[in-house]
């Protein structure tokens, strides 16, 4: 079964991403979740790292990437 990302004219977009805003670099119609390796439609990119330069497909996906990358937050109180 073919998604909606499969295809001809189906491919992975290039970006940079910015604070609360991304910039398209190379057109296409998705990125990959850094994570997870999902299709996310550029439509629905809301969650990535300025920092990192990747993009999540979820909150609850870029809150483990963050406390992965910086194990001191699990310590906050």
């Amino acid at each position: 079964m073919m998604n909606r990302f499969e295809g001809p004219g189906a491919r992975e977009a290039r970006i940079r991403y910015l604070d609360g805003d991304f910039q398209v670099t190379s057109p296409g119609s998705f990125v990959r979740c850094a994570v997870t390796s999902e299709s996310i439609p550029l439509d629905e990119l809301k969650y990535w790292s300025v920092a990192r330069q990747e993009a999540y497909r979820d909150a609850a996906v870029s809150l483990d990437r963050e406390l992965e990358m910086n194990p001191d937050l699990r310590k906050r109180r």
